[in-house]
């Protein structure tokens, strides 16, 4: 006789991989056509299912247009932490999470067009999708920064709040140049180039004079 507490399991399992691939599938959808031109029967006509089996996982399109752009923060929060975990070193780990940021959205554009529909079209949300991940992961670079504060690696005569938000707009900042015209140098370039414009001025003075610019594993 089969064990019947493994039905739950296997039928849980697999609402998660068709929830999964439905998923996948809008958001190539929505990047690729924009939000207001990606009807849910195209979603379904892709994954040659029914409009209601849509509907079995999500209330409606804006629904599982949030549950899209929710995947790829999560996408890019995972390359984030597999990139860090291969180093100990602070600045190590610092180096590899900005150069992974930047290979991410270079390799997965449409999250960058999913980030910029969000914006345009649910102008009215309390906080968008990107921040509120950002805002989840800033307790780990708090720490961080200020590990290297009280170090004395970093100078200790700026406050620890705004330094983490510019270094974050940086970033975020340069994700959509490079989106909007193209990356004018080299991806290693315009790492070297955020790495040292940042750090440069944020080293205390001891640390500055021994400092090497992290050369990080791909």
């Amino acid at each position: 006789m089969s064990d019947c507490s493994e039905i739950p399991t296997n039928r849980a399992q697999k609402r998660s991989e068709r929830h999964q691939t439905i998923v996948e599938a809008a958001a190539a959808l929505f990047a690729e056509l924009g939000y207001s031109d990606c009807e849910m029967e195209r979603v379904a006509s892709t994954l040659s299912i029914g409009k209601g089996t849509l509907y079995l996982y999500f209330p409606g399109k804006q629904e599982l247009f949030y549950a899209c752009v929710d995947w790829g923060m999560t996408k890019l929060n995972c390359a984030l932490r597999s990139a860090m975990e291969k180093v100990d070193e602070p600045f190590e780990k610092i180096g590899q999470a900005f150069r992974a940021y930047l290979v991410f959205f270079e390799d997965h554009p449409q999250f960058v067009e999913l980030l910029l529909q969000e914006r345009a079209i649910f102008k009215a949300r309390k906080r968008a999708t990107y921040f509120e991940h950002r805002d989840a992961n800033r307790p780990f670079w708090r720490e961080l920064y200020a590990g290297l504060i009280t170090s004395g690696r970093l100078r200790s005569d700026l406050p620890l709040e705004p330094l983490l938000d510019t270094i974050g707009n940086l970033l975020y900042g340069t994700m959509f140049t490079n989106h909007f015209i193209g990356r004018k140098t080299s991806l290693d370039d315009q790492y070297r180039t955020l790495m040292e414009a940042v750090f440069r001025g944020l080293l205390s003075d001891s640390e500055r004079a021994t400092w090497q610019l992290p050369d990080v594993k791909r």
